[in-house]
């Protein structure tokens, strides 16, 4: 195992220790950010005798798309990544919580910015991982002074690697200040997401997001969470929310992969609600982790259930 990954990867076609992963320090991606990636999580499985990879399917088909924005070309359809994903998470049979970070890139050893051409590849790793934000507590957010990149320089509805630069300037400025997390506006002055997350809010009992030509990624998670608040009765709203409307907000919260559903305790200082984790909030919260543990039948499709071969606890 080396830095914390799990011993398994998936590069150049074939299932290689991770150690041997390698690619040139000259190559196109890493010159010049031609990437696309996915962020997917897998759960233990509650009963202990699984890995519940949540959206596997979902994830897959975003990836497909984010490669197409860059114009790759590779001979895997979505299907053909579930089929890898779920091969790598069986052979590193990691007994808990896991992440998995499937990554096309453009391997050329190549001078010119450009996307054609140059080769496309696809690798995939993992790596053991718990909360990404401390779920116990609320999130202090500031709202960031660098704004999301619009669709029409970098599209954010793709997971492009460069991009990324952007979610960093933003990242590094929330703590700086002391925040845990950045809220970013786009160039039109509106709510975005955070740095690397989708963002909802409820104003009386309704539960609001961004819509995608807000310049926002277009969240897995996100589209988890509207489901679930329709299932459950919730009102929902997809419309442009306005930095103000942050202030006088009775709930807010993250949404991500990473951050999971992460509630926010104050946005530049002011209190959201009562400072408090909000009604909607934790019932949102409960019935997702219900889901990825495996104890929610009616969102049992959502899983892809990777057995163990030796289950927790045996």
């Amino acid at each position: 195992m080396s830095h914390g990954m799990l011993d398994i990867a998936f590069f150049q076609g074939e299932y290689v220790p991770f150690s041997e992963a390698n690619i040139s320090i000259g190559t196109h991606c890493v010159q010049y950010g031609t990437g696309a990636f996915a962020g997917i999580r897998g759960y233990l499985d509650r009963s202990g005798e699984s890995v519940n990879i949540f959206r596997l399917p979902d994830h897959a088909r975003r990836l497909m798309n984010s490669a197409r924005l860059l114009r790759a070309e590779l001979p895997y359809t979505p299907d053909d990544v579930v089929t890898i994903i779920s091969g790598l998470a069986e052979r590193n049979n990691h007994v808990g919580d896991v992440y998995i970070r499937p990554f096309v890139y453009k391997p050329a050893v190549q001078l010119t910015p450009r996307l054609r051409g140059i080769g496309d590849e696809l690798a995939v790793y993992m790596l053991p991982l718990g909360d990404y934000l401390k779920l116990d507590r609320g999130q202090t957010a500031i709202i960031s002074s660098w704004f999301r990149i619009p669709d029409n320089a970098i599209p954010s509805r793709g997971k492009l690697s460069g991009a990324y630069v952007n979610s960093a300037m933003a990242k590094d400025e929330a703590e700086e200040k002391g925040a845990d997390e950045a809220i970013m506006l786009n160039t039109d002055g509106k709510i975005a997401e955070g740095s690397a997350c989708n963002l909802f809010i409820v104003r009386d009992g309704v539960l609001i997001t961004p819509p995608f030509s807000s310049d926002i990624l277009e969240g897995i998670t996100r589209r988890s969470v509207l489901k679930m608040a329709e299932d459950a009765g919730i009102p929902t709203e997809i419309r442009e929310v306005d930095r103000t409307e942050l202030y006088l907000a009775d709930e807010a919260f993250f949404c991500g992969t990473g951050v999971q559903i992460a509630w926010i305790g104050t946005v530049d200082g002011r209190p959201i609600g009562r400072g408090t984790v909000g009604p909607i909030t934790k019932q949102i919260q409960e019935i997702f982790f219900a889901a990825v543990r495996g104890e929610s039948d009616q969102y049992a499709e959502w899983l892809t259930r990777i057995p163990l071969k030796v289950p927790a606890g045996a």
